[in-house]
């Protein structure tokens, strides 16, 4: 790396040493013109690789604003090479209305379109999408300002004079503009970015001051190729190799995404920009002195920039759009949505039950046949988990719980839901089933626990079992409105106590009696002392559910 500052350093230098002897001991001529060319030309090409090498290493907008300070160096390379054709080649002068001097002006309006985009800081996608659209809106505002006020005088009805005149005005406006954005950034950037920031303006000032030196000389035509106008010139872009070198170790400043605030200013930029518009337009027509060709070119040039900049309006608006109706589903989800689980909560639940009701109440009475069109209620509750947070602590707690969801809904239906219930209690509702297949879930459920143990952490598992409760909605199934899903609900709780009670590791469903008005509690998996124990008193037993 320090090789590297070296190599760019010492070329800096000898390239401006070079044109000072250059300008101090060889004549104006062809010989001099030629030098200075090439050493014009060289280290412009050093600023062009120099800013390139600092992208390779970095990303997102960090990226983006060296390779575009990279393009405009290339840019103004391009028109270097230009000038070097007319003085070594034809041997003339450059023209006065030299159409490759916009290229001069592009550099800075990639330099000023690098510093929107706030290099210091970490991009986002909410950024990159609305920030977007504020910088192509400011972009194409710089490049209507210059067909308006420059172009017209070049192209459409020359003139030296005013064209002189409209451009350095533009240029001029240009630095303005971007030594004020470079304040802000300063501001609001950390120590490293402000020292660079601030260093920046100074290489800015520099090189407008003997830019603006130089194109008088031009005007006045006393200005030829090698004179001393471009010692200190040539050294004002030997300074952006030094703020290359300085800037190749900058990195961003932060992980997280910037305030909305930090955008502000660029916003009112982009809005100061679109109602400028049609003041532009009043001000072409009303302008005493222009010819009928410059007010329609002006009037033209505007309207286009309107449309092109309304688009750009209505696109902001569509995403703006999106943007809130993105946050407003990741609201939506995060309400309805255990944090640490990942799986639905209570409120989730009690949104979406009565749609789920009403569809199982709408198969029982339309369909006497359908067998799919019951719903079942499975209480899970994780057996002696005070047990596991005293040993673990409630990061292990949390672990065991995250794993725990994660083997329930390997042994559910995708059409199944599955809910937190609260603490380590969960419940899945599953729709459109058969009652008379109720156990087999549970028992997918309960072996899911079995199967394997728990890892806590890399060193270290444990064992962990669940007892399930179950009951099936509608509980009359020849009267399905008789009893509500929070009667089921309770039914199936009651289960789950008996299971706890029987001695945990169980499932245990409770379905309606035959025989009587009693519910009748559905497991063979326990023995006939542990149903007295429990005291499940007239409960039938029915059916396996293990």
């Amino acid at each position: 790396m320090r090789k590297t500052m070296k190599f760019w350093i010492a070329t800096a230098i000898s390239l401006t040493l070079i044109q000072s002897l250059a300008s101090a001991f060889l004549r104006r001529g062809r010989i001099l013109s030629g030098v200075t060319d090439v050493c014009s030309s060289l280290l412009l090409l050093a600023l062009v690789i120099a800013f390139a090498r600092n992208a390779v290493p970095t990303r997102g907008r960090l990226r983006v604003f060296w390779t575009m300070q990279s393009i405009g160096w290339s840019v103004a390379l391009v028109n270097q090479l230009w000038w070097m054709y007319y003085d070594v080649v034809l041997q003339r002068q450059v023209p006065m209305l030299f159409a490759g001097d916009v290229l001069l002006f592009i550099p800075g309006l990639l330099m000023l379109s690098g510093f929107l985009l706030r290099p210091h800081l970490q991009q986002s996608r909410r950024s990159a999408r609305l920030g977007a659209v504020d910088f192509l809106l400011l972009v194409l505002w710089w490049v209507f300002l210059y067909a308006y006020l420059v172009s017209c005088w070049q192209y459409v009805s020359p003139n030296e004079n005013l064209y002189n005149r409209n451009y350095d005005n533009l240029y001029l406006g240009e630095i303005v503009v971007i030594i004020g954005v470079l304040t802000q950034l300063i501001r609001h950037s950390s120590a490293h970015w402000r020292r660079f920031y601030a260093l920046y303006s100074v290489a800015i000032l520099f090189n407008y001051l003997w830019f603006a030196l130089e194109n008088q000389a031009i005007e006045k035509y006393t200005y030829f190729v090698g004179s001393w106008y471009d010692v200190p010139y040539l050294a004002s872009w030997a300074a952006y190799i030094l703020l290359a070198v300085v800037g190749g170790s900058l990195r961003l400043d932060r992980e997280s995404d910037e305030n909305q605030n930090d955008r502000s200013w660029m916003t009112a930029l982009s809005i100061v920009a679109v109602l400028s518009l049609p003041v532009m337009v009043v001000i072409a027509i009303l302008e005493p002195g222009l010819s009928v060709r410059i007010v329609h070119f002006r009037v033209l040039v505007t309207a286009f920039v309107m449309f092109a900049m309304a688009g750009l309006v209505f696109l902001k608006q569509q995403l703006l759009h999106l943007e809130l109706k993105h946050s407003n589903l990741v609201l939506q989800w995060s309400s309805t949505t255990d944090p640490l689980t990942g799986t639905r909560n209570r409120r989730f639940f009690f949104e979406n039950i009565q749609r789920d009701i009403a569809q199982s109440v709408r198969a029982h009475l339309e369909s006497g046949e359908q067998t799919e069109r019951d719903i079942v209620f499975y209480l899970i509750d994780l057996d002696n988990f005070k047990k596991i947070n005293d040993r673990f602590g409630h990061d292990g707690g949390d672990r065991i719980l995250i794993e725990s969801a994660r083997r329930i809904s390997s042994a559910i239906r995708n059409s199944d839901l599955l809910v937190r219930w609260g603490g380590e209690e969960f419940l899945v509702v599953s729709r459109c089933t058969d009652r008379k297949q109720a156990g087999t879930l549970a028992n997918r459920i309960l072996d899911a626990f079995r199967s394997n143990p728990f890892q806590i952490d890399p060193a270290e598992e444990t064992a962990q079992t669940c007892s399930i409760g179950w009951a099936a909605f509608p509980w009359y199934e020849d009267d399905v409105q008789a009893l509500s899903y929070e009667g089921v609900l309770k039914y199936a709780d009651r289960a789950l106590y008996r299971a706890k009670k029987a001695g945990k590791n169980q499932a245990i469903g409770m379905v309606r009696s035959q025989e009587g008005a009693n519910p009748v509690t559905v497991s063979d998996s326990l023995s006939e002392a542990l149903i007295q124990a429990a005291n499940l008193g007239r409960d039938e037993l029915l059916e396996s559910s293990k």
